[in-house]
């Protein structure tokens, strides 16, 4: 079993305290912000600074730097499949809750620059991710695409999948800083399509 995949197996079969989570999340959400400044090869100290906590914390929660990586992915996952259903529930239209929703998948996937990259060196670890992201964010797309057609809002047969992956598709280097190109914009462009069906 490659470090990747085990790694993965490891994050997801551990159930932790209440407090042991939150702990984990403030770690999570540190390493995000250090990994979005600084790349995933930022240094363990970056990250611990950030979190106002020692490297030993760091190294307890996360042994080993693919396990912090593989953490902050599922993280992020977990924080967008999280905001669909609160989104539908607190928007004002189904089309918003649904544009809402896409310019945060666009904040992760512009944001998790050089995840991915590490992690398909381990390529059975990065089938897992991908397949656990597919899993847990395609469902979500899918409701808000429904509710925002059921309400008449958007006239498309356009599937989830599709749309992410178009989204994706322009926001494919948009890590790099170039103030000519706005994935963001691009993909709200994407999003108003759906009103006339195009």
């Amino acid at each position: 079993m490659k470090d990747g995949e085990a790694a993965a197996g490891r994050a997801a079969s551990r159930p932790k305290r209440a407090d042991a989570r939150r702990n984990e999340k403030t770690l999570l959400d540190a390493a995000a912000a250090v990994f979005v400044r600084s790349g995933v090869e930022a240094p363990v100290r970056d990250i611990a600074a950030e979190a106002g906590v020692g490297t030993a914390t760091i190294y307890r929660h996360f042994p080993t730097r693919a396990d912090l990586i593989i953490g902050v992915y599922r993280h992020q996952v977990e924080a967008c499949a999280e905001a669909g259903p609160a989104l539908l529930a607190g928007s004002p239209t189904p089309y918003a809750a649904l544009a809402a929703w896409i310019d945060r998948f666009v904040d992760f996937l512009v944001t998790k620059h050089g995840l991915a990259a590490v992690l398909q060196a381990d390529n059975a670890g990065f089938e897992t991710l991908h397949a656990y992201f597919l899993d847990r964010l395609v469902p979500v797309c899918t409701d808000l695409l429904t509710a925002a057609t059921a309400s008449g809002e958007i006239h498309t047969d356009i599937e989830a999948y599709a749309l992410m992956r178009g989204v994706g598709n322009l926001c494919i280097g948009a890590e790099t800083p170039d103030p000519r190109y706005d994935a963001r914009q691009l993909a709200r462009l994407l999003v108003a399509g759906l009103r006339d069906g195009s």
